[in-house]
């Protein structure tokens, strides 16, 4: 059974506390990404399941069994660093059969393991160079077929794509993915990459402070965001978050003061029961669309940047209370430097957060 449980995880480094109360499964065949900023604690969560720290507090549960005494060498799991630490004299079929020198593996089956492994990462004709003469890209491969020639019962991957180019990483993600997929091993990727984090896990545990903020499928985190921090963190553009102070509603549309000007918000039926407080609106840049003229539900901003994407632009504009927010349009919209701009967002991509900054849904 490849499971991976943390129980109310906790660590300490004196007064600092790493990770705090940490709830999380992984289930066998899933891939979980801890997501967050540097220094959240996903990777100090990620040591402490392959027990290169201890935890302070909680229990670490491996196959259904509390690991919390067990040194990482008995713990039967697979780790990729970022930096793929291959032995530079061997070639690439030794890195590869290194781990299984210390397993009592007859020759037969060390062989028939490694050219399985060689197979399904694409590495057949390079097993007799040495690192040194072959790509980053096949490095990263040859550390991912060392890890799973050992048949563990789980992997830990910590930032395996940071050291590769933009190019590399895209075919990268995707045959980690598939090899991955036909392993069925609970498998737990740290990375500070949310479009590796989007394509690649199964769910996405985010963390800020050494707290799990939301643990979600990737459309949940991005579509349904907990709270603002969430909101902020996933998606590109940035979400926009606008400030406003909730006066009131009116046929189920939420009526906001936002600088000076009161704006109209179709929002959420659980929206209702907030009393009158400040209140925040979320809007994702292509939730915004150009309106020809002014109207009670619209936002009146002057453009102040234009960043072409290729398919699209994104314009950088500033509302009449002084918030910059980020719009994207297709291409063919043009919109100059200067040009003042009347915006509706699609209600169905309205995120509404109240004033301790959680999100209010039904």
């Amino acid at each position: 059974m490849s499971t991976i449980a943390l129980k109310k995880v906790t660590k300490r480094f004196g007064s600092f506390v790493a990770a705090r109360d940490v709830d999380l499964t992984v289930a066998a065949g899933e891939v979980v990404c801890l997501l967050g900023p540097s220094g959240c604690g996903k990777t100090t969560t990620l040591r402490m399941i392959a027990g290169l720290e201890r935890a302070t507090s909680g229990d670490v549960v491996i196959a259904g069994r509390r690991v919390n005494d067990l040194k990482p060498e008995r713990r039967n799991v697979a780790m990729v660093f970022q930096f793929y630490a291959l032995y530079p004299a061997l070639t690439v079929r030794q890195n590869i059969a290194f781990p299984l020198s210390a397993e009592r593996i007859d020759a037969r089956e060390r062989k028939r393991r490694l050219e399985r492994v060689a197979q399904i990462l694409h590495l057949e004709t390079i097993l007799d160079r040495r690192p040194a003469h072959i790509s980053e890209g096949e490095r990263q491969r040859v550390a991912v077929a060392r890890a799973i020639v050992r048949d563990p019962n789980c992997f830990l991957f910590d930032e395996p794509l940071s050291r590769l180019d933009v190019e590399l990483r895209q075919s990268m993600r995707g045959q980690i993915k598939e090899v991955l997929s036909g392993l069925s091993k609970a498998t737990v990727i740290v990375t500070h990459d949310q479009l590796e984090a989007l394509t690649m896990a199964d769910r996405i545990a985010i963390m800020r402070e050494g707290i799990i903020e939301q643990v979600g499928s990737p459309h949940d985190v991005f579509a349904k965001p907990t709270n603002i921090f969430v909101a902020s963190f996933v998606g590109t553009p940035q979400m926009n978050l606008i400030e406003g102070k909730l006066l009131r509603f009116e046929d189920g549309r939420a009526v906001l003061a936002v600088g000076g000007n009161e704006t109209r918000f179709t929002v959420d039926a659980a929206a209702c029961r907030l009393n009158p407080s400040k209140v925040t609106i979320g809007i994702r840049p292509r939730a915004f669309m150009p309106a020809d003229d002014a109207a009670g539900d619209t936002l009146t901003a002057v453009a102040e940047l234009v960043e072409p994407m290729g398919a699209e632009m994104l314009v950088h504009v500033r509302d009449e209370a002084g918030q910059e927010l980020r719009v994207v349009v297709p291409r063919d919209r043009r919109l100059r430097i200067g040009e003042r701009v009347h915006l509706r967002c699609d209600p169905r991509q309205t995120h509404f957060f109240d004033e301790s900054g959680r999100a209010v849904r039904s």
